[in-house]
């Protein structure tokens, strides 16, 4: 069963969706966000991840993609969620990620940081549409979730702070109703080659067992719309799926 489609007008300074086909030292953004990383803008709005997931169908570009070289430090390290529980408790205090720093301060002569090249985006506004697909037993609930959403979204409410491929690059989101007017995309044809679709199994609910499930489609923006296919649908690579214990339920993270 398929709900309302949902359209987010959105919009920022600077936006990065990095090819998988560039390399991991040098970050070369796509002209439109991944379908990955539009659905973690919908995530970050209204999300209940063990009752449904969002399908992402179309963007459209609504400015010229300006790319600009960006020269940024990277930690190396990630932050251990053990440890923060443990700040937050009291048992231990905070220790901070060292970028830089000497032999006597980091315990070794490699640096705490890299510095990568980037090939971002700026001056970005898209129009997003997606919409609701409940799992298995949550089908009655498709008009109350696609309310609640409304009601967030039309009210500039989020969990966290929608961004564009990166998290240093927030990403601002206005509801679009269904009759109203918006301009139209711009005009650009461009063949992307294959495209990140997701980085987990959107077939079934997520698990602590689970392995990353990359998936990918071939991309092509046509008139300035990028079309994206049901997950389900042929035109979305998938890798075989390996055999696994049921997974308990998690709430995915979008990349």
């Amino acid at each position: 069963m398929s709900g309302i489609v949902h359209r987010l007008e959105t919009w920022g300074d600077f936006a990065c969706f990095s090819r998988p086909d560039v390399g991991k030292v040098e970050r070369w953004s796509y002209p439109c966000p991944t379908p990955s990383a539009v659905r973690g803008i919908f995530d970050a709005i209204y999300a209940k991840p063990t009752e449904f997931r969002w399908q992402v169908t179309r963007v459209e570009l609504l400015s010229s993609p300006e790319y600009l070289p960006l020269r940024r430090n990277e930690v190396k390290d990630r932050v251990n969620a053990n440890a923060v529980r443990h700040w937050i408790s009291g048992k231990e205090e905070p220790e901070p990620l060292w970028a830089d720093g000497d032999k006597d301060l980091l315990g070794t002569d490699m640096k705490g940081r890299t510095q990568r090249q980037t090939m971002a985006l700026r001056g970005v506004r898209y129009r997003m549409h997606a919409h609701i697909v409940p799992w298995p037993g949550f089908e009655s609930q498709q008009a109350a979730f696609d309310e609640q959403f409304v009601r967030r979204a039309s009210q500039g409410k989020c969990f966290q702070q929608p961004y564009f491929g990166c998290r240093e690059f927030p990403a601002y989101f206005e509801l679009l109703d269904s009759s109203e007017a918006s301009a139209p995309p711009i005009s650009l044809d461009r063949d992307l080659g294959l495209m990140l679709y997701d980085v987990f199994d959107l077939s079934r609910l997520g698990g602590s067992e689970d392995k990353p499930y990359i998936t990918l489609f071939r991309a092509s923006v046509q008139s300035g719309v990028l079309e994206v296919p049901p997950f389900e649908s042929e035109a979305v690579l998938k890798p075989p799926r390996s055999e696994a214990p049921a997974p308990r339920r998690k709430k995915r993270r979008a990349e």
